[in-house]
């Protein structure tokens, strides 16, 4: 059986999301480094009541027990189960335009895999998407104002995977 492929098409995530360091299946690289940097502020700030080496021990501590709960939240989606529902299902989508494709679709998908905070609104991240679009889109032919309907979508069905109030449709 040959590997998962390393060097995925534009706006296409690769295979399996390999760990860079080890090749382990199931890197969650984005939501470990925002959950670090969120508990090193917590961390160096409840620390700094001790002083300069408290706010440092309390940094680094903030930093891993941040680490690891934004992995322990990334690690409850799967990016390639999401990207294999939204692959069969994009066209059933009421924004969905018959001369697109799941290219024109998926940046926006995986926009909202990316950014997904279960404590968040779509609406909390829509301003930075909007911002980053252009440049995470690939290939994709839409405008960002098209997009959006799309991104919302892939947030809403994270949210109400979330919550249970979706049917088993596999692993989020």
């Amino acid at each position: 059986m040959s590997a998962p492929s390393q060097d995925p098409k534009p706006g296409h995530a690769p295979e399996f999301h390999p760990d860079p360091i080890t090749g382990e299946p199931g890197a969650h690289p984005l939501g470990t480094g925002i959950g670090a940097a969120g508990g090193a502020a917590a961390g160096a700030a409840l620390g700094a009541l001790g002083g300069p080496v408290g706010a440092s021990i309390g940094g680094v501590i903030g930093a891993i027990a941040g680490g690891l709960a934004g992995k322990g939240v990334a690690e409850k989606i799967d990016p390639t189960a999401e990207e294999a529902y939204w692959r069969e299902n994009f066209h059933r989508e009421p924004y969905y335009e018959e001369d697109k494709d799941f290219a024109d679709y998926g940046p926006a998908y995986q926009m909202s895999v990316a950014r997904y905070e279960e404590d968040a609104r779509f609406e909390d991240h829509e301003a930075a998407m909007a911002e980053e679009w252009d440049s995470a889109k690939g290939s994709s032919t839409l405008h960002w104002l098209q997009a959006r309907a799309a991104a919302k979508a892939g947030w809403d069905r994270l949210h109400r995977r979330r919550d249970g109030s979706v049917g088993d449709e596999g692993p989020i």
